[in-house]
């Protein structure tokens, strides 16, 4: 099992919901209003009057055999606008209960 942790933009909030939906994930955690910048050209999204953008971030636990589409899936929200923003990052799960 892998969890997926993936950080967005609230413009792709629909997107993201989307692509849950066609994967049949049913099973997340989901924060709005998370601050934060990209480690490489991310503009801030703080809320605020001078970086007034906010992103949003899930993790779900899925099986390893869903960790590509997700990934896919999320490449190409990327790709439509790379200013707005959106990333994932994988961890390996070694248990659950």
């Amino acid at each position: 099992m892998k969890a997926v942790f993936i950080v967005f933009n609230q413009a792709h909030t629909e997107r993201v919901e989307y692509i849950l939906d066609q994967l049949r994930i049913s099973g997340y955690s989901w924060w709005n209003e998370v601050k934060g910048r990209g480690s490489e050209t991310g503009e801030p999204r703080m809320g605020t009057h001078t970086w007034p953008e906010m992103n949003s971030a899930l993790i779900t636990i899925v099986e390893n055999d869903r960790v590509e589409p997700l990934l896919e899936k999320v490449k190409r929200i990327d790709e439509i606008n790379k200013e707005v923003g959106i990333r994932a990052f994988v961890w390996d799960i070694a248990h659950s209960v």
